[in-house]
This record gives C-alpha cells, sequence and structure tokens, in this order.
C-alpha cells in the first residue's frame, strides 16, 4: 500500500472508482465448502453470510456442509459447559447483531431443539433402540405407552408437524394428517414405518426444527396469531411453539433417562414462559373437566373479564412467579382478593406434573384454603398432559 489517492495512469477524469461488483450465485456457491470450513477470506465471508441471509437453498446446503465438518471431530464428548452455547451466541452477536433475529417467543422451541440434538449427536444404534415409556395422565388415571428413543424423536416429528402445517410448509404425515390430534398423529406415523423407527428419524426431525425457526424468523410480525389446531382445540402460533419447546424438554428428559445421562431444566426465562402457558390454559381444561363430571360444580358464576373465585399458584425456584387460577370460569379473571386456596410447587415439579409424570395426588405441594378447589387444579393441571 503506498497511500496515494490520486488518479491512476492513464485514467481519464479523476472521478469516484466504481466499488467492486458482488460475487454472483453460482460463484458464492463454490465457496460454502471452504466456509464450512473456516478457510474463506474474511471477505469471502462476509459475502457468503449476507447471502445465506437471502438464499434458503443455498443456507440450507451450508448447514449441511457445517454438520459435515463437526463429524470430522470424532473426539468430542458431550459433557460440554451447559453455558458455553449461551457465551458463543453472545460473542457471536456482539460482533455482529443477527440480521433476521429469532422472535422471542420462538426461542424456547429453538434452544430445546438445540439441546435435545446435541444429546442424540453421538447416539449409537444401541442408544436409538434403548426401551422407554411415554406417560401421560389421561383425565382420571396416569397412563404409558411403551417406545424407544427413536420412537420419541418419531412422535416429536408427527406433532411438529401441527406447525408445520399451520405455516403452509411440508407436513411429515403428507395429506393424512388432516385434523388428526396429536396421539393419532402419532400413532399414524409409527404405524406408517411398518417397523421399529430408526435413528434415521434424526435428520428429518432436525431439518423440520430448523426449517420452523428459519420460517417464523423471515415471516415478520403478526405470524404469532397463526391459529394451529390440534384437533379439538387451537393454539396461537406462538403458544403452539412454545408447547412445543416443552414437549421436547420433557421428552429429551425420558431419552436422557433412558440411556443414563443427565438432563438439565431450560432457562430459567424459557421455564417461566413454559410455566406461564400451563396456567393460562387451567381455566379452559378445568371447565372442560366439570363438562365431564370430573370436576366440582361452579359456585359463583361472574360475567366475562369479572374477577371470580381464585386459587393462588405459587411457583418456587427456577423461573417460578405468582399466577391466580379462575376456578369457576375459563372468562373470569383469576384474583389476589378472590382467593379461596394456595398451592406452592416447585417449577420442576410443577413442569413434571403438567407432564403427566407425577399423579396429581402425589404432587409435594404446599396447600392451604379450599381443599376442593386444591384438587381441581392439580387434576386439571394433569390433564394437560397427553401421549
Amino acid at each position: 500500500m503506498t497511500g496515494d489517492t490520486g488518479d491512476a495512469p492513464g485514467r481519464a477524469g479523476g472521478g469516484a472508482r466504481t466499488p467492486p461488483a458482488e460475487p454472483d450465485h453460482q460463484v458464492l456457491t463454490s465457496l460454502l465448502g471452504a466456509w464450512a470450513l473456516s478457510a474463506c477470506s474474511a471477505e469471502e465471508t462476509a459475502a457468503v453470510e449476507a447471502h445465506l441471509t437471502v438464499c434458503p437453498r443455498c443456507d440450507r446446503e451450508a448447514r449441511r456442509l457445517r454438520d459435515a465438518v463437526g463429524l470430522l471431530h470424532t473426539d468430542g464428548s458431550l459433557d460440554l459447559d451447559p453455558m458455553l452455547r449461551s457465551r458463543v451466541l453472545e460473542g457471536c452477536l456482539g460482533r455482529r447483531p443477527a440480521r433476521i433475529p429469532v422472535p422471542l417467543w420462538a426461542s424456547p422451541y429453538d434452544a430445546e431443539t438445540a439441546r435435545l440434538d446435541a444429546l442424540l449427536r453421538d447416539f449409537g444404534d444401541a442408544e436409538w433402540h434403548a426401551p422407554l415409556r411415554l406417560k401421560w395422565f389421561d383425565g382420571e388415571r396416569q397412563t404409558d405407552r411403551r417406545t424407544t428413543v427413536a420412537g420419541v424423536i418419531a412422535h416429536l416429528l408427527a406433532v411438529d408437524g401441527l406447525v408445520s402445517a399451520a405455516l403452509g410448509l411440508d407436513d411429515p404425515l403428507g395429506g393424512d394428517g388432516g385434523a388428526l390430534s396429536p396421539a393419532e398423529r402419532t400413532e399414524t406415523y409409527w404405524a406408517a414405518t411398518g417397523r421399529p423407527v430408526t435413528r434415521a428419524v434424526r435428520e428429518p426431525w432436525r431439518e423440520q426444527s430448523h426449517t420452523l425457526v428459519r420460517t417464523v424468523s423471515f415471516a415478520g410480525r403478526g405470524v404469532g396469531e397463526l391459529s394451529v389446531a390440534y384437533g379439538d382445540f387451537a393454539l396461537p402460533l406462538q403458544d403452539a411453539l412454545l408447547e412445543r419447546a416443552f414437549e421436547c424438554w420433557v421428552h429429551g428428559g425420558d431419552v436422557a433417562a433412558a440411556v443414563d445421562y443427565p438432563y438439565g431444566t431450560p432457562a430459567a426465562p424459557h421455564l417461566h414462559r413454559m410455566i406461564d402457558l400451563a396456567a393460562r390454559l387451567l381455566p379452559a381444561t378445568l371447565a372442560g373437566r366439570r363438562r365431564s363430571g370430573l370436576a366440582a360444580p361452579a359456585r359463583g358464576l361472574v360475567t366475562a373479564g369479572s374477577p371470580g373465585r381464585s386459587l393462588h399458584l405459587e411457583i418456587e425456584g427456577k423461573g417460578g412467579g405468582d399466577w391466580y387460577i379462575a376456578l369457576d370460569s375459563p372468562a373470569a379473571v383469576g384474583s389476589a382478593d378472590h382467593t379461596v386456596a394456595q398451592v406452592a410447587l416447585d417449577g420442576t415439579e410443577f413442569c413434571r406434573l403438567v407432564a403427566g409424570h407425577v399423579p396429581p395426588v402425589e404432587a409435594a405441594a404446599g396447600q392451604e384454603g379450599d381443599r376442593e378447589a386444591i384438587s381441581d387444579v392439580l387434576f386439571a393441571a394433569a390433564s394437560l398432559s397427553r401421549l
């Protein structure tokens, strides 16, 4: 470099220099392999990464190449620092803010699918075929279904397909998903394999989860309110992805237990959002149980939006907080001034109850006040679970 800013010899005029043209698609595609190996120059890296934000096809190929590079490091271990991912993300975002950030409401799903995928990465055939039982509460009693680790991932793939279908993406059940419930979708997918599910299910599951996160990130405002049908009820997309994050965490724990491996809880903000979703669903679930004769009759109906008889749900520990559950009508507003009972539970214990892993009568809860209201709410919490 000479520092000379004058006109180049032989150049007429002396006008501003023309900036170099951006590489075309074919050139950038040819750089993906080098980019995956971190062998590009700084300029090439910037050009490739800018291209990936606008070209889904190259983005998918780049992800596959990066995954392939990861397979070259066979001496890796699952025993990673649990804060490593957050530190890496923090460092990356500090250097270059994400052009298309993941919506806050999709972050728990993004994090939990990544955690489960990290657990699955080093599994051999023995781990994929390890037996386990999926547990849930069917409304009156705890039940279970025998499957394998691969069967659990197939279950997640099939039910996540509800969100894919709502977004107009490919449904793993094809045109047969229709209005099937999550349990029906799972049984249909299992039956369609015609044999025990194998480790091959990991790739379509992880590709589907990546596609969902990428799609909602690019969709912009308003997509979070899109309705996702679950058969006999529906949830807004932002709640549906939160529910799927909860299922992914719960079943990640099931998988880890089947292979005798530790598995932690979600980040506190994510756990709080999962608990909040369950608390918001309780009044409608309680009303449904009442219509089926499984809960005590309402004692004091009020007009929609008015405060009514409530239970104070106090969640302690990580992700905790206070919620007031309307007891007599899903349209009522929970109120501290109208509290007739209180239940105190650890956050993880409450989530195990909601997942159907703990029978309501065995939930380790601090209880005070109306015993009937307490029982109804605990049973309603367990009834949120399903296959």
